[in-house]
């Protein structure tokens, strides 16, 4: 391997120039700077990252929790490309990831905030989590440099999806199509969850529609068996729903799938609503109507703010708790009623 040794003498400086050199020190020449980063790259010299860390007392390194309750891990629709856009953006910024666990070391086993001590990252970003646990709010209270998405705490900062407006576009959506019985699977117990739950009932009754106990019942994320039996369920009340909105576009599914194994069709019967605006909802037969989340760039903010923090500069209260909104996609899952 290269060393800064080797890079000194074949340009006949000191060790010390290069170390200035490299790191664009104003008392080393452009000249002289120009040469020692031209032979680095013709040796393929690289910065070693222990070194650069004692140096700067920063290791460049982003720890990331996530805990999806799906069990779907990183194959998750939505949050697999949340991460893609914040690693992108992290590493386009000059920073590493590193994912952190509850893992055991020996014999012993490690909360969040001693894992992220035992790697000592620069900051953390908690993309998917139980927000309540106590190895969570550990590292919340902590003085690591923190940012969370789709959660909003005054302790933290954070960039979040425009939840309560996407549901409200849906459900307005729906009701200019003629729809009044509406049915809403909403997903686990999270901030995420009570926003769309509040935003449902409040769009319906701003609309002087009546909320129907019976259409509004809990499920999971992600799971369309589930979601499946809850619209069998559903569908066999006396008064069914004409419209069924699903906690997500995978969970769609398995609303769609319960309503063709009762003989019906979509949406000619039923009209089915996902939300995220996955592209495999825009590949079906017919297009689901949801709501397309701003995946790329809540990914993106995410980084730029949690590396601002770690870099200590100025965040306005105004810019603390991002919203990013999404779009209506309007699809062909939705019956007109006339």
């Amino acid at each position: 391997m290269v060393s800064i040794k080797d890079v000194a003498e074949r340009c006949g400086v000191s060790i010390a120039t290069v170390s200035k050199a490299l790191n664009n020190h104003n008392d080393v020449s452009e000249n002289t700077k120009r040469l020692i980063k031209q032979t680095a790259d013709e040796l393929g010299y690289l910065p070693n990252s222990q070194a650069r860390a004692l140096k700067t007392n920063r290791t460049y390194s982003i720890g990331v929790i996530y805990a999806d309750k799906s069990g779907t891990g990183i194959a998750h629709a939505y949050f697999s490309q949340v991460l893609e856009s914040f690693r992108a953006e992290a590493e386009r910024l000059g920073y590493d990831i590193t994912f952190i666990n509850n893992r055991n070391i020996g014999d012993r086993s490690m909360s969040y905030l001693e894992h992220c001590k035992y790697r000592n990252v620069d900051g953390v970003a908690i993309v998917c989590a139980d927000f309540y646990d106590s190895n969570v709010t550990a590292i919340i209270n902590s003085d690591i440099p923190l940012v969370t998405i789709d959660f909003i705490s005054e302790k933290t900062y954070s960039v979040s999806s425009d939840n309560a407006m996407g549901i409200k576009r849906l459900v307005e959506y729906v009701v200019s199509q003629g729809h009044r019985n509406i049915a809403y699977i909403y997903g686990d117990s999270s901030q995420v969850t009570t926003n769309r739950l509040d935003s449902f009932k409040a769009t319906l009754e701003s609309l002087n529609i009546k909320s129907n106990v019976d259409y509004v019942r809990q499920s999971k994320y992600h799971d369309p068996i589930s979601a499946s039996k809850i619209t069998k369920e559903m569908l066999s009340l006396y008064n069914p729903p004409t419209c069924i909105i699903a906690p997500d576009d995978y969970s769609a599914i398995g609303v769609m799938n319960a309503i063709r194994q009762l003989g019906l069709s979509v949406p000619n019967d039923v009209s089915v609503i996902g939300y995220d605006g996955t592209y495999l909802s825009q590949i079906f037969e017919r297009p689901l109507t949801t709501i397309r989340q701003n995946i790329q760039l809540i990914g993106e903010r995410s980084a730029q703010m949690l590396i601002k923090l770690i870099n200590k500069q100025s965040i306005s209260e105004k810019e603390r708790h991002l919203i990013v909104g999404g779009e209506l996609l309007t699809g062909e899952t939705v019956k007109t009623i006339k």
